[in-house]
């Protein structure tokens, strides 16, 4: 009996920014899934520049850039709207690193209005250039727990530091309460944009959407740039500025994991995926599918 293999396809968004960073990244992390045993998809990563080719994609990265060029590019190229149907109609699993978390927020503050269109998916809102101009970019190293849920990021690997690049970084401002007309009173603010509401295509992309925001990382608040690489210390605690946060499919990060040559995010985030169209076909087919960590 011949044993089929799944073919997943992921797709980066390849307007501008660092998305052929991602796409090494991407590849490595797939090697990675397939060295330790945790599935046998075959894994296709492309760049994605039009509808036609978003709708080939299983899942989706949004990379890091300049948010502004981004959704003006994509709304001239009629991309934009196809993008808000991925993310926020139909729910797949998508991924943004800095330009990208500011355009898959529901808000984002010091914004001129008509400067720029947000995608929209996260209940957050999101403060632009956070830590100032490129000139003040740093490094950082940051605990991440959830690479600790991993199965192909071993244990060891989990707890040693992920070496974080900011680049006139965002941070996520604040979570959202998630209900009706929050838009609305988000868009009153002055110098914030918003991004549209949307209605879930069907059951199962409403499970995703009914999701809370989960804070995956934060930085100390406020945060001091370190001087130079040496003097970069571990950021803990509870407290301090949020800099990676998911909610249901949704998955966003202020920094630039595609800058490090680090692929233990992309590993991680590939087991979301595969989770994803797990849970797709159980709800679809009411199988019993087990879930991976």
């Amino acid at each position: 009996m011949t044993h089929s293999v799944r073919q997943v396809t992921v797709g980066v968004l390849a307007l501008q920014g660092a998305f052929s960073e991602h796409i090494q990244l991407l590849n490595q992390a797939a090697f990675c899934l397939k060295e330790n045993g945790v599935n046998e998809s075959e894994w296709r990563f492309i760049e994605v520049r039009t509808a036609e080719g978003l709708g080939k994609c299983d899942a989706l990265i949004i990379p890091g850039g300049e948010s502004t060029t981004m959704s003006l590019v994509a709304t001239r190229s009629g991309l934009l709207e196809p993008l808000r149907e991925y993310v926020k109609v139909i729910r797949k699993p998508t991924w943004g690193t800095c330009a990208g978390l500011i355009l898959l927020a529901e808000s984002a503050n010091r914004t001129k209005k008509g400067g720029q269109e947000l995608i929209g998916g996260l209940d957050v809102r999101v403060n632009r250039n956070h830590f100032g101009r490129q000139v003040e970019s740093f490094q950082a190293n940051i605990d991440l727990p959830f690479l600790r849920n991993s199965r192909a990021v071993r244990n060891n690997e989990a707890d040693r530091p992920f070496r974080s690049v900011f680049i006139r970084a965002p941070v996520v401002e604040k979570i959202l309460p998630h209900t009706e007309g929050i838009q609305t009173q988000e868009a009153l603010r002055e110098a914030t944009i918003v991004a549209p509401s949307k209605i879930t295509a069907d059951d199962i992309a409403k499970k995703q959407f009914k999701t809370e925001v989960e804070i995956l990382a934060r930085l100390p608040n406020p945060a001091t740039p370190p001087v130079d690489e040496d003097e970069a210390g571990l950021f803990l605690g509870d407290g301090g500025d949020i800099i990676a946060v998911r909610q249901g499919n949704v998955f966003g990060t202020s920094f630039h994991p595609e800058l490090t040559g680090d692929p233990r995010i992309h590993v991680w985030w590939l087991e979301q995926v595969l989770n994803a169209l797990d849970r797709k076909i159980q709800d679809s087919e009411g199988l019993d599918i087990p879930t991976r960590p």
